[in-house]
Protein backbone atom coordinates (compact mmCIF):
# COMPACT_ATOMS: atom_id res chain seq x y z
CA UNK A 1 0.00 0.00 0.00
CA UNK A 2 1.32 3.39 -1.18
CA UNK A 3 0.54 7.38 0.35
CA UNK A 4 -1.88 10.13 0.63
CA UNK A 5 -3.83 13.02 2.18
CA UNK A 6 -6.95 14.81 3.57
CA UNK A 7 -10.02 17.40 5.72
CA UNK A 8 -13.23 17.98 6.79
CA UNK A 9 -16.94 16.85 5.15
CA UNK A 10 -18.54 19.90 3.94
CA UNK A 11 -21.01 18.59 1.77
CA UNK A 12 -21.25 15.05 0.37
CA UNK A 13 -24.69 14.84 -0.27
CA UNK A 14 -24.69 14.35 -4.23
CA UNK A 15 -23.69 10.78 -4.50
CA UNK A 16 -27.20 9.86 -5.72
CA UNK A 17 -26.77 12.89 -8.13
CA UNK A 18 -27.04 13.84 -11.86
CA UNK A 19 -30.20 11.74 -13.43
CA UNK A 20 -31.05 13.79 -16.35
CA UNK A 21 -29.84 13.39 -19.56
CA UNK A 22 -27.79 15.04 -21.94
CA UNK A 23 -27.72 15.87 -25.65
CA UNK A 24 -24.28 15.64 -26.82
CA UNK A 25 -25.19 12.93 -29.08
CA UNK A 26 -22.14 11.22 -27.56
CA UNK A 27 -21.67 7.16 -27.42
CA UNK A 28 -22.81 5.27 -23.91
CA UNK A 29 -25.04 3.40 -21.89
CA UNK A 30 -28.03 3.73 -19.95
CA UNK A 31 -27.17 4.42 -16.03
CA UNK A 32 -27.19 1.39 -13.71
CA UNK A 33 -26.42 1.62 -9.60
CA UNK A 34 -24.29 -1.98 -9.40
CA UNK A 35 -21.09 -1.52 -8.34
CA UNK A 36 -19.23 -3.28 -11.69
CA UNK A 37 -21.12 -0.66 -13.64
CA UNK A 38 -20.51 2.90 -12.12
CA UNK A 39 -17.12 4.58 -11.23
CA UNK A 40 -18.10 6.92 -8.33
CA UNK A 41 -15.14 9.65 -8.22
CA UNK A 42 -14.24 12.84 -5.66
CA UNK A 43 -12.44 15.18 -6.84
CA UNK A 44 -12.05 19.32 -6.45
CA UNK A 45 -14.22 21.74 -8.33
CA UNK A 46 -11.97 23.82 -10.44
CA UNK A 47 -13.64 25.47 -13.18
CA UNK A 48 -17.44 25.58 -12.49
CA UNK A 49 -20.21 25.80 -15.29
CA UNK A 50 -18.11 24.63 -18.51
CA UNK A 51 -15.70 21.90 -20.01
CA UNK A 52 -14.92 24.31 -22.82
CA UNK A 53 -10.91 23.49 -23.25
CA UNK A 54 -10.99 26.38 -24.86
CA UNK A 55 -12.25 28.65 -22.20
CA UNK A 56 -10.00 28.63 -19.53
CA UNK A 57 -6.78 26.24 -17.96
CA UNK A 58 -8.79 24.64 -15.45
CA UNK A 59 -11.97 24.06 -17.84
CA UNK A 60 -9.79 22.23 -20.10
CA UNK A 61 -8.06 20.31 -17.27
CA UNK A 62 -11.08 18.82 -16.26
CA UNK A 63 -12.29 17.75 -19.11
CA UNK A 64 -8.94 15.95 -19.75
CA UNK A 65 -8.73 14.60 -15.92
CA UNK A 66 -12.42 13.45 -16.42
CA UNK A 67 -11.81 11.21 -19.14
CA UNK A 68 -13.82 12.99 -22.25
CA UNK A 69 -10.81 14.51 -24.14
CA UNK A 70 -7.39 13.34 -24.96
CA UNK A 71 -4.83 15.21 -27.08
CA UNK A 72 -1.79 14.23 -29.67
CA UNK A 73 0.43 13.35 -27.02
CA UNK A 74 0.39 12.35 -23.20
CA UNK A 75 3.27 12.51 -20.43
CA UNK A 76 4.54 9.33 -19.24
CA UNK A 77 5.53 9.00 -16.00
CA UNK A 78 9.35 10.55 -16.76
CA UNK A 79 7.76 13.88 -17.92
CA UNK A 80 8.73 12.58 -21.56
CA UNK A 81 5.65 13.09 -24.33
CA UNK A 82 4.57 9.90 -25.90
CA UNK A 83 1.84 9.61 -28.90
CA UNK A 84 -1.87 9.27 -27.35
CA UNK A 85 -3.80 10.21 -30.80
CA UNK A 86 -0.99 10.58 -32.51
CA UNK A 87 1.38 7.85 -34.13
CA UNK A 88 4.59 9.31 -34.78
CA UNK A 89 6.39 13.10 -35.00
CA UNK A 90 9.02 14.52 -37.18
CA UNK A 91 10.42 17.34 -37.16
CA UNK A 92 12.80 18.93 -39.47
CA UNK A 93 16.51 20.38 -38.51
CA UNK A 94 15.25 23.80 -38.00
CA UNK A 95 12.89 23.04 -35.74
CA UNK A 96 9.87 24.80 -37.09
CA UNK A 97 8.08 22.25 -39.67
CA UNK A 98 6.64 19.24 -37.62
CA UNK A 99 5.10 16.28 -39.27
CA UNK A 100 2.52 14.33 -37.40
CA UNK A 101 1.05 10.85 -38.23
CA UNK A 102 -2.27 10.17 -36.52
CA UNK A 103 -3.64 6.54 -35.20
CA UNK A 104 -5.91 5.03 -37.64
CA UNK A 105 -9.43 4.40 -36.72
CA UNK A 106 -9.65 6.73 -34.17
CA UNK A 107 -13.49 7.64 -33.56
CA UNK A 108 -15.03 10.56 -31.81
CA UNK A 109 -17.63 10.03 -28.78
CA UNK A 110 -20.10 10.25 -31.26
CA UNK A 111 -18.70 7.63 -34.21
CA UNK A 112 -17.49 10.51 -36.46
CA UNK A 113 -14.05 9.25 -37.35
CA UNK A 114 -10.71 11.57 -36.39
CA UNK A 115 -9.19 12.36 -39.51
CA UNK A 116 -6.63 15.19 -40.03
CA UNK A 117 -8.72 17.59 -40.98
CA UNK A 118 -10.77 17.35 -38.31
CA UNK A 119 -7.61 17.39 -35.93
CA UNK A 120 -6.68 20.71 -37.78
CA UNK A 121 -10.42 21.95 -36.78
CA UNK A 122 -9.34 21.70 -33.30
CA UNK A 123 -5.61 22.46 -33.57
CA UNK A 124 -7.12 26.35 -35.28
CA UNK A 125 -10.70 26.59 -33.56
CA UNK A 126 -8.76 26.56 -30.02
CA UNK A 127 -6.29 29.45 -31.26
CA UNK A 128 -9.30 31.29 -32.90
CA UNK A 129 -11.17 31.46 -29.58
CA UNK A 130 -8.15 33.07 -27.98
CA UNK A 131 -8.15 35.73 -31.14
CA UNK A 132 -11.70 36.50 -30.55
CA UNK A 133 -11.36 37.37 -27.02
CA UNK A 134 -8.77 38.60 -25.29
CA UNK A 135 -10.43 37.13 -21.61
CA UNK A 136 -10.51 34.02 -23.17
CA UNK A 137 -6.96 33.70 -24.37
CA UNK A 138 -5.73 34.96 -21.06
CA UNK A 139 -7.66 31.60 -19.26
CA UNK A 140 -6.77 29.10 -21.52
CA UNK A 141 -3.00 30.69 -22.63
CA UNK A 142 -3.55 28.40 -25.96
CA UNK A 143 -1.10 30.69 -27.75
CA UNK A 144 1.30 29.53 -25.07
CA UNK A 145 1.53 26.18 -26.41
CA UNK A 146 1.02 26.65 -30.23
CA UNK A 147 1.35 30.28 -31.31
CA UNK A 148 -1.19 32.01 -33.78
CA UNK A 149 0.42 32.42 -37.06
CA UNK A 150 1.53 28.80 -36.66
CA UNK A 151 0.17 26.85 -40.34
CA UNK A 152 -1.73 23.88 -39.81
CA UNK A 153 -2.33 22.24 -43.03
CA UNK A 154 -4.10 18.28 -42.99
CA UNK A 155 -3.62 15.54 -45.40
CA UNK A 156 -5.82 12.85 -44.92
CA UNK A 157 -5.13 10.49 -47.68
CA UNK A 158 -1.69 10.23 -45.57
CA UNK A 159 -3.40 10.78 -42.10
CA UNK A 160 -1.00 13.23 -40.89
CA UNK A 161 -0.56 16.96 -40.53
CA UNK A 162 2.11 19.12 -40.68
CA UNK A 163 2.75 22.30 -38.21
CA UNK A 164 5.12 25.21 -39.23
CA UNK A 165 5.84 27.66 -36.59
CA UNK A 166 7.87 31.01 -36.77
CA UNK A 167 9.54 30.15 -33.57
CA UNK A 168 11.49 27.29 -33.05
CA UNK A 169 10.01 24.77 -30.52
CA UNK A 170 12.53 22.55 -28.26
CA UNK A 171 10.04 19.71 -28.86
CA UNK A 172 6.32 20.47 -29.91
CA UNK A 173 5.17 17.11 -28.40
CA UNK A 174 4.91 18.04 -24.68
CA UNK A 175 3.04 21.73 -25.87
CA UNK A 176 0.17 19.38 -28.09
CA UNK A 177 -0.09 17.19 -24.72
CA UNK A 178 -1.51 20.19 -23.22
CA UNK A 179 -5.45 19.46 -22.43
CA UNK A 180 -6.31 23.07 -23.83
CA UNK A 181 -4.85 21.04 -26.96
CA UNK A 182 -6.91 18.25 -26.91
CA UNK A 183 -8.71 17.14 -29.94
CA UNK A 184 -12.10 17.91 -30.06
CA UNK A 185 -14.93 17.15 -32.71
CA UNK A 186 -15.68 20.99 -33.33
CA UNK A 187 -18.29 21.40 -36.32
CA UNK A 188 -20.38 18.62 -34.67
CA UNK A 189 -20.30 19.70 -31.38
CA UNK A 190 -23.35 22.09 -30.16
CA UNK A 191 -22.12 23.21 -26.40
CA UNK A 192 -19.13 23.54 -25.76
CA UNK A 193 -20.14 23.98 -22.43
CA UNK A 194 -22.02 20.82 -21.31
CA UNK A 195 -21.78 18.48 -24.73
CA UNK A 196 -18.17 18.79 -25.87
CA UNK A 197 -17.31 15.63 -28.14
CA UNK A 198 -14.25 14.25 -28.44
CA UNK A 199 -12.14 10.96 -28.33
CA UNK A 200 -12.24 9.81 -24.57
CA UNK A 201 -12.71 6.60 -23.15
CA UNK A 202 -16.31 8.30 -21.11
CA UNK A 203 -18.38 10.77 -22.85
CA UNK A 204 -20.47 13.56 -20.61
CA UNK A 205 -23.94 13.09 -19.92
CA UNK A 206 -24.94 15.98 -17.47
CA UNK A 207 -22.82 18.89 -16.00
CA UNK A 208 -24.26 20.53 -12.22
CA UNK A 209 -22.83 23.13 -11.37
CA UNK A 210 -21.23 22.90 -7.59
CA UNK A 211 -22.59 19.01 -7.74
CA UNK A 212 -20.84 17.04 -10.33
CA UNK A 213 -20.92 15.51 -13.44
CA UNK A 214 -22.80 12.17 -15.05
CA UNK A 215 -20.56 10.10 -17.34
CA UNK A 216 -21.20 7.25 -19.44
CA UNK A 217 -19.04 4.94 -21.59
CA UNK A 218 -18.02 5.62 -25.03
CA UNK A 219 -19.25 2.66 -27.04
CA UNK A 220 -16.92 4.45 -29.86
CA UNK A 221 -14.07 4.06 -27.95
CA UNK A 222 -10.76 3.47 -30.17
CA UNK A 223 -8.35 2.10 -27.14
CA UNK A 224 -10.03 -0.76 -26.06
CA UNK A 225 -12.98 -2.03 -24.29
CA UNK A 226 -14.44 0.85 -21.70
CA UNK A 227 -14.70 -0.38 -18.29
CA UNK A 228 -17.32 0.92 -16.74
CA UNK A 229 -21.06 1.70 -17.88
CA UNK A 230 -20.95 5.16 -15.61
CA UNK A 231 -19.01 7.35 -13.85
CA UNK A 232 -20.53 9.57 -10.97
CA UNK A 233 -17.50 12.63 -10.40
CA UNK A 234 -18.61 14.58 -7.32
CA UNK A 235 -17.49 17.53 -6.40
CA UNK A 236 -15.71 18.16 -3.08
CA UNK A 237 -14.27 21.50 -2.08
CA UNK A 238 -12.62 19.84 1.20
CA UNK A 239 -10.62 17.42 1.47
CA UNK A 240 -11.88 15.67 4.42
CA UNK A 241 -14.96 15.17 2.43
CA UNK A 242 -13.21 13.14 0.17
CA UNK A 243 -11.62 11.06 3.12
CA UNK A 244 -14.92 10.20 4.86
CA UNK A 245 -16.63 9.64 1.29
CA UNK A 246 -13.87 7.42 0.63
CA UNK A 247 -14.29 6.07 4.00
CA UNK A 248 -17.31 5.02 4.09
CA UNK A 249 -17.73 3.55 0.78
CA UNK A 250 -19.22 6.53 -0.95
CA UNK A 251 -16.88 6.94 -3.44
CA UNK A 252 -14.00 4.34 -5.42
CA UNK A 253 -11.80 7.00 -6.07
CA UNK A 254 -10.68 10.32 -4.68
CA UNK A 255 -7.96 12.63 -5.73
CA UNK A 256 -5.51 14.46 -3.83
CA UNK A 257 -6.76 13.90 0.36
CA UNK A 258 -4.40 16.74 1.51
CA UNK A 259 -4.53 16.59 5.22
CA UNK A 260 -1.77 14.39 7.08
CA UNK A 261 -4.32 12.99 10.07
CA UNK A 262 -6.57 11.89 6.84
CA UNK A 263 -4.32 10.40 5.14
CA UNK A 264 -2.57 8.64 7.60
CA UNK A 265 -5.82 7.21 8.41
CA UNK A 266 -6.33 5.79 4.89
CA UNK A 267 -2.82 4.07 4.40
CA UNK A 268 -2.86 2.63 7.67
CA UNK A 269 -6.42 0.51 6.30
CA UNK A 270 -5.64 -2.31 4.25
CA UNK A 271 -9.46 -1.67 2.40
CA UNK A 272 -7.64 1.10 0.55
CA UNK A 273 -4.44 2.16 -1.75
CA UNK A 274 -2.83 5.38 -2.19
CA UNK A 275 -0.88 6.15 -5.29
CA UNK A 276 1.76 8.56 -5.36
CA UNK A 277 3.18 10.56 -8.50
CA UNK A 278 7.31 12.68 -7.49
CA UNK A 279 6.23 15.99 -7.37
CA UNK A 280 6.42 18.36 -10.05
CA UNK A 281 4.27 21.08 -8.58
CA UNK A 282 5.13 23.80 -6.19
CA UNK A 283 2.97 26.12 -3.94
CA UNK A 284 3.45 29.55 -4.19
CA UNK A 285 2.12 32.82 -3.82
CA UNK A 286 2.34 35.62 -6.68
CA UNK A 287 2.95 38.85 -5.43
CA UNK A 288 1.50 41.88 -7.28
CA UNK A 289 4.24 44.40 -8.01
CA UNK A 290 1.53 47.15 -9.60
CA UNK A 291 0.38 47.92 -5.76
CA UNK A 292 2.48 48.14 -2.56
CA UNK A 293 4.70 44.97 -3.33
CA UNK A 294 6.48 46.92 -5.55
CA UNK A 295 9.13 47.53 -2.70
CA UNK A 296 11.17 45.42 -2.40
CA UNK A 297 12.66 45.66 1.17
CA UNK A 298 8.77 44.80 2.32
CA UNK A 299 9.21 41.74 -0.01
CA UNK A 300 12.39 41.17 1.08
CA UNK A 301 11.05 41.39 4.79
CA UNK A 302 7.75 39.33 4.10
CA UNK A 303 9.87 36.19 2.92
CA UNK A 304 12.24 36.61 6.15
CA UNK A 305 9.12 36.57 8.81
CA UNK A 306 7.70 33.45 7.26
CA UNK A 307 9.14 29.76 8.76
CA UNK A 308 8.97 28.20 5.40
CA UNK A 309 9.72 24.79 7.05
CA UNK A 310 7.87 24.72 9.71
CA UNK A 311 4.56 25.16 8.08
CA UNK A 312 5.56 22.23 6.14
CA UNK A 313 6.24 20.28 8.99
CA UNK A 314 3.22 21.25 10.74
CA UNK A 315 0.12 19.00 11.89
CA UNK A 316 -1.74 20.13 9.48
CA UNK A 317 0.70 19.81 6.18
CA UNK A 318 2.66 16.92 7.83
CA UNK A 319 4.92 16.56 5.12
CA UNK A 320 2.80 16.83 2.14
CA UNK A 321 5.15 19.46 0.97
CA UNK A 322 8.84 19.89 1.11
CA UNK A 323 10.08 23.58 1.81
CA UNK A 324 12.24 25.50 -0.38
CA UNK A 325 13.11 28.82 -1.93
CA UNK A 326 13.25 27.74 -4.94
CA UNK A 327 10.52 28.22 -7.59
CA UNK A 328 11.12 24.71 -9.24
CA UNK A 329 11.28 21.69 -7.44
CA UNK A 330 14.63 19.90 -6.60
CA UNK A 331 13.36 16.41 -8.30
CA UNK A 332 13.58 18.85 -11.52
CA UNK A 333 17.37 19.18 -10.93
CA UNK A 334 17.21 22.60 -12.07
CA UNK A 335 20.12 24.36 -9.39
CA UNK A 336 16.96 24.32 -6.79
CA UNK A 337 18.89 22.50 -4.77
CA UNK A 338 21.86 24.86 -4.04
CA UNK A 339 19.39 27.84 -4.25
CA UNK A 340 17.69 26.50 -1.18
CA UNK A 341 20.81 25.50 1.31
CA UNK A 342 21.79 29.40 0.27
CA UNK A 343 18.52 31.40 1.25
CA UNK A 344 18.93 34.70 1.87
CA UNK A 345 15.88 35.28 3.44
CA UNK A 346 15.71 32.15 6.50
CA UNK A 347 13.27 33.01 9.53
CA UNK A 348 14.70 35.80 11.75
CA UNK A 349 11.42 37.35 12.93
CA UNK A 350 14.09 39.73 14.12
CA UNK A 351 16.07 40.59 11.09
CA UNK A 352 12.78 40.72 9.20
CA UNK A 353 11.99 44.07 11.58
CA UNK A 354 15.07 45.52 10.92
CA UNK A 355 14.85 45.36 6.96
CA UNK A 356 11.10 46.90 7.90
CA UNK A 357 12.38 49.56 10.10
CA UNK A 358 15.53 50.23 7.86
CA UNK A 359 13.14 51.24 4.76
CA UNK A 360 11.00 53.96 6.83
CA UNK A 361 7.83 50.89 6.91
CA UNK A 362 6.92 51.80 10.40
CA UNK A 363 4.19 51.71 12.65
CA UNK A 364 3.83 55.37 13.14
CA UNK A 365 0.13 55.47 14.77
CA UNK A 366 0.51 52.61 17.37
CA UNK A 367 -2.26 50.39 15.78
CA UNK A 368 -0.02 47.18 15.80
CA UNK A 369 0.64 47.43 11.70
CA UNK A 370 3.07 49.30 9.52
CA UNK A 371 2.81 52.31 6.89
CA UNK A 372 4.51 52.94 4.25
CA UNK A 373 4.83 56.46 1.99
CA UNK A 374 2.09 57.29 5.23
CA UNK A 375 -0.49 54.73 4.35
CA UNK A 376 -1.40 51.98 6.31
CA UNK A 377 -0.41 48.46 4.67
CA UNK A 378 -2.99 46.20 3.71
CA UNK A 379 -2.32 43.06 1.73
CA UNK A 380 -5.41 41.35 -0.10
CA UNK A 381 -4.33 37.54 0.48
CA UNK A 382 -6.45 35.59 -2.28
CA UNK A 383 -6.87 32.03 -1.96
CA UNK A 384 -8.80 28.78 -2.51
CA UNK A 385 -9.37 25.52 -0.82
CA UNK A 386 -6.82 23.09 -3.13
CA UNK A 387 -3.64 21.29 -1.36
CA UNK A 388 -3.89 22.81 1.58
CA UNK A 389 -3.34 26.70 0.11
CA UNK A 390 -5.91 27.94 2.75
CA UNK A 391 -3.37 26.43 5.17
CA UNK A 392 -0.60 28.08 3.85
CA UNK A 393 -2.20 31.45 3.17
CA UNK A 394 -3.47 31.12 7.11
CA UNK A 395 0.22 30.64 8.28
CA UNK A 396 1.67 33.33 6.37
CA UNK A 397 -1.24 36.01 8.18
CA UNK A 398 0.09 35.22 10.89
CA UNK A 399 3.64 34.99 10.56
CA UNK A 400 3.18 38.50 9.23
CA UNK A 401 0.77 39.95 12.02
CA UNK A 402 4.16 39.06 13.91
CA UNK A 403 6.14 41.53 12.50
CA UNK A 404 3.38 44.57 12.05
CA UNK A 405 2.19 43.89 8.48
CA UNK A 406 -1.51 43.53 8.13
CA UNK A 407 -2.86 41.13 5.65
CA UNK A 408 -6.50 40.37 4.62
CA UNK A 409 -7.95 36.80 4.14
CA UNK A 410 -9.85 36.74 0.51
CA UNK A 411 -10.52 33.32 0.01
CA UNK A 412 -13.09 31.98 -2.51
CA UNK A 413 -13.39 29.27 -5.23
CA UNK A 414 -10.55 28.60 -7.30
CA UNK A 415 -12.82 30.37 -10.25
CA UNK A 416 -12.60 33.30 -8.23
CA UNK A 417 -8.60 32.58 -7.30
CA UNK A 418 -8.20 32.88 -10.85
CA UNK A 419 -10.03 35.50 -12.19
CA UNK A 420 -8.24 37.83 -9.28
CA UNK A 421 -5.22 36.70 -11.00
CA UNK A 422 -5.74 37.74 -14.19
CA UNK A 423 -7.04 40.85 -13.60
CA UNK A 424 -4.54 41.77 -10.85
CA UNK A 425 -6.72 41.88 -8.22
CA UNK A 426 -4.82 41.10 -5.37
CA UNK A 427 -1.41 41.80 -3.22
CA UNK A 428 -0.92 37.97 -2.74
CA UNK A 429 -2.35 35.03 -4.45
CA UNK A 430 -1.68 31.50 -3.69
CA UNK A 431 -1.76 28.69 -6.75
CA UNK A 432 -0.38 25.16 -6.76
CA UNK A 433 1.00 24.56 -10.53
CA UNK A 434 2.46 22.05 -12.56
CA UNK A 435 5.73 23.90 -13.12
CA UNK A 436 7.06 21.65 -16.33
CA UNK A 437 4.13 21.64 -18.12
CA UNK A 438 5.63 20.86 -21.94
CA UNK A 439 7.83 18.66 -20.11
CA UNK A 440 10.29 21.63 -19.40
CA UNK A 441 9.85 25.19 -17.33
CA UNK A 442 9.43 27.34 -20.23
CA UNK A 443 5.91 27.78 -19.78
CA UNK A 444 5.94 28.23 -16.38
CA UNK A 445 8.90 30.64 -15.91
CA UNK A 446 7.50 32.74 -18.61
CA UNK A 447 5.14 33.81 -15.40
CA UNK A 448 7.51 36.59 -14.77
CA UNK A 449 8.99 37.35 -18.43
CA UNK A 450 8.22 40.74 -18.84
CA UNK A 451 6.57 40.62 -22.14
CA UNK A 452 4.68 37.79 -21.79
CA UNK A 453 0.82 37.74 -21.53
CA UNK A 454 0.45 35.55 -18.55
CA UNK A 455 2.71 38.00 -16.76
CA UNK A 456 -0.20 38.28 -14.34
CA UNK A 457 1.78 40.05 -11.61
CA UNK A 458 3.52 43.10 -12.88
CA UNK A 459 7.52 41.74 -12.63
CA UNK A 460 10.04 43.15 -14.85
CA UNK A 461 13.66 42.26 -14.71
CA UNK A 462 16.15 42.94 -17.92
CA UNK A 463 18.36 40.48 -16.98
CA UNK A 464 15.92 38.02 -16.65
CA UNK A 465 14.17 38.87 -19.52
CA UNK A 466 17.70 38.59 -21.47
CA UNK A 467 18.07 35.13 -20.16
CA UNK A 468 14.61 33.77 -21.12
CA UNK A 469 14.77 34.91 -24.47
CA UNK A 470 18.47 32.93 -24.97
CA UNK A 471 16.42 30.23 -23.26
CA UNK A 472 13.59 30.38 -25.42
CA UNK A 473 15.83 30.09 -28.39
CA UNK A 474 18.09 27.51 -27.28
CA UNK A 475 17.94 23.54 -28.11
CA UNK A 476 20.74 22.48 -26.72
CA UNK A 477 19.61 20.81 -23.20
CA UNK A 478 22.38 21.34 -21.31
CA UNK A 479 22.58 25.34 -22.42
CA UNK A 480 19.30 25.38 -21.01
CA UNK A 481 19.48 23.96 -17.77
CA UNK A 482 21.88 26.88 -17.25
CA UNK A 483 19.86 29.35 -18.04
CA UNK A 484 16.78 27.94 -16.03
CA UNK A 485 19.51 27.75 -12.80
CA UNK A 486 20.46 31.47 -13.53
CA UNK A 487 16.90 32.38 -13.70
CA UNK A 488 15.82 30.84 -10.82
CA UNK A 489 18.40 32.85 -8.87
CA UNK A 490 17.29 35.98 -10.34
CA UNK A 491 13.44 35.88 -8.92
CA UNK A 492 15.08 34.28 -5.60
CA UNK A 493 17.37 37.75 -5.58
CA UNK A 494 14.39 39.81 -6.32
CA UNK A 495 12.44 38.46 -3.40
CA UNK A 496 9.34 37.63 -6.50
CA UNK A 497 7.15 34.90 -4.45
CA UNK A 498 6.50 33.20 -1.43
CA UNK A 499 7.24 29.47 -2.03
CA UNK A 500 4.27 27.11 -0.13
CA UNK A 501 6.77 23.80 -1.19
CA UNK A 502 7.07 21.33 -3.25
CA UNK A 503 4.01 19.17 -3.44
CA UNK A 504 3.43 15.17 -4.79
CA UNK A 505 -0.36 14.66 -6.11
CA UNK A 506 -1.77 11.42 -5.49
CA UNK A 507 -5.23 9.19 -5.85
CA UNK A 508 -6.57 7.15 -2.97
CA UNK A 509 -8.74 3.90 -3.42
CA UNK A 510 -11.02 1.38 -2.77
CA UNK A 511 -10.26 -2.52 -2.73
CA UNK A 512 -13.53 -2.32 -5.21
CA UNK A 513 -11.20 -1.13 -8.11
CA UNK A 514 -7.65 -1.47 -9.90
CA UNK A 515 -5.53 0.11 -12.45
CA UNK A 516 -5.54 3.95 -10.36
CA UNK A 517 -2.45 5.48 -10.95
CA UNK A 518 -1.71 9.48 -10.77
CA UNK A 519 0.83 11.11 -13.07
CA UNK A 520 3.40 13.56 -12.02
CA UNK A 521 2.05 15.77 -14.60
CA UNK A 522 -1.20 15.82 -12.71
CA UNK A 523 -3.58 15.43 -16.50
CA UNK A 524 -4.97 12.58 -16.21
CA UNK A 525 -7.71 10.79 -13.58
CA UNK A 526 -10.09 8.63 -14.64
CA UNK A 527 -8.61 6.61 -17.78
CA UNK A 528 -9.81 3.19 -19.28
CA UNK A 529 -7.27 1.67 -17.12
CA UNK A 530 -9.43 1.97 -13.72
CA UNK A 531 -11.45 -1.10 -13.33
CA UNK A 532 -13.73 -3.11 -11.48
CA UNK A 533 -11.39 -5.14 -8.67
CA UNK A 534 -13.69 -8.18 -9.39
Amino acid sequence: MKKRLSLLLAGVMAISLLAGCGESGNGGSSASKADNKTLKFGCTLFANGSLDPSMETNTAWHCMRAGISESLFKFDDNMVAQPWLAESCDVSADHLTWTIKLKKDVKFSNGTPMTATKVKESLDWVREQGKKDPKREKGATAKKYLEYDAEVTANDAENTIVIKTKTAYLDIKGNLAQPVMAIINVSETKDFDHGIIATGPYALKEFKDNVGMDLVANTNYWDGKVPFENVQVIFMQDAAAKANALKSGQVDVVENISNAADIKTIQDDSNFTVDVAPGVRTGFAYMNFKGVLANKELRKAILTAIDIESICKSKTIGGLYTAGRAILPTSLKYGSEDINKNDPYKYNVEEAKKILDAAGIKDTDNDGFRELNGKNIELNYVSYESRLLNDFSDAHIQYLKEVGIKVVAKYGSSDDQWTKLTTGEYDLNNNNWNTVPTGDPEAFLANWYSKAEGNYCGYSNAEYDKLYEAFMKEMDITKRGDYVKQMQQILVDDAVMIVDGYYNSSMAYSKNVKGVHINPIDFYWITNKIEPAK
